[in-house]
């Protein structure tokens, strides 16, 4: 774990001189937007992959799991498309379809740790396992006709760990798993990905976010953040204590509300970023420069 900074070490000392725990010092989360956090949220964290949850959503899980909330992640994909994975972790140049599943598990695993840190009891760890950018492919040209994923050569979920095994690669098939996750979970916050996003699993999981929860009456409750934000953001790249996220460029006129994490809960994120031992391989750079001094989350899909 990092070292604090000075200046983080001062306010520390203040809140223990003051008779206070770090928690105490947190501020309300209705600052960011959110609505208050006690026994009756249930916070229901949408992940287009493994690690997209604790990038943007960490301080939130953290918070709501103290307040005695409910704390549930839905992970759309499995993160099983990935070729530099598969060549620095999996030793494999060839997109073997068995060294993609294995690859899959294996994230699956990651986060199950890494939300288990976050307070995420193993009820609330739910894979969907559908294909790694695939899912925009989903939503549109293969809403009824089975989609087969290049990398894991799957027509149908490949995952005895998944909700639903066996349920065939279709966008009405996604959206009838997800809306049963939602009614499920019956969340009162969703954190879910703007479709505003450069990746397009992260813009497809939005817009699949907000068309069921528009449907399900649940379109309040909804929050966007942002994982590929524009060219060099976050930056600085890498681990950078004391520093604030600043709003990514393709947010630009949405204004999103800003949600302080006390130190406490950036160490947390950082060990729970760690847990993602494939990713930090090859991304690490990337995934720590969020670890930071808040989150930010808006409440429009786009301006």
């Amino acid at each position: 774990m990092r070292h604090a900074s000075l200046g983080r070490a001062a306010v520390l000392l203040g809140v223990l001189l003051a008779g206070a725990g770090r928690a105490a010092a947190a501020p309300p989360a209705a600052a960011a937007g959110l609505p208050p956090f006690d026994a009756a949220t249930a916070l229901l964290v949408v992940a287009p992959h493994p690690d997209d949850e604790t990038l943007c959503c960490a301080g939130v899980m953290q918070r709501v799991a103290a307040a005695g909330g409910h704390v549930s992640v839905v992970w759309v994909t499995s993160g099983d498309a990935s070729e530099l994975d598969l060549l620095l972790v999996e030793h494999s140049p060839f997109m073997r379809a068995a060294a993609v599943r294995d690859l899959a598990t294996r994230r699956m695993r990651e986060a199950r740790a890494a939300t288990t840190l976050l307070g995420v009891p193993a009820a609330g760890q739910l894979f969907l396992g559908y294909p790694d950018r695939g899912v925009l492919e989903l939503l549109t040209a293969h809403r009824t006709q089975p989609y087969t994923a290049p990398f894991s050569r799957a027509a149908a979920v490949p995952y005895a760990q998944a909700l639903y095994p066996g349920h065939p690669y279709t966008g009405a098939s996604l959206e009838a798993d997800f809306t049963a996750v939602l009614e499920r979970v019956r969340p009162t916050l969703i954190l879910a990905p703007t479709p505003l996003d450069s990746h397009p699993d992260h813009r497809a999981t939005g817009l699949l976010t907000t068309t069921v929860a528009q449907h399900l009456q649940l379109l309040p409750a909804v929050r966007y953040w942002i994982v590929h934000g524009g060219e060099g953001w976050p930056s600085p790249r890498g681990l950078a204590p004391g520093l604030p996220l600043t709003p990514a460029p393709r947010l630009r006129g949405l204004m999103p509300a800003v949600f302080a994490l006390v130190p406490a809960e950036e160490d947390r994120k950082q060990q729970a970023i760690e847990a993602y031992a494939t990713q930090m391989q090859v991304i690490a750079p990337f995934l720590l420069a969020f670890v930071r001094t808040n989150e930010l989350f808006a409440v429009a899909a786009q301006p």
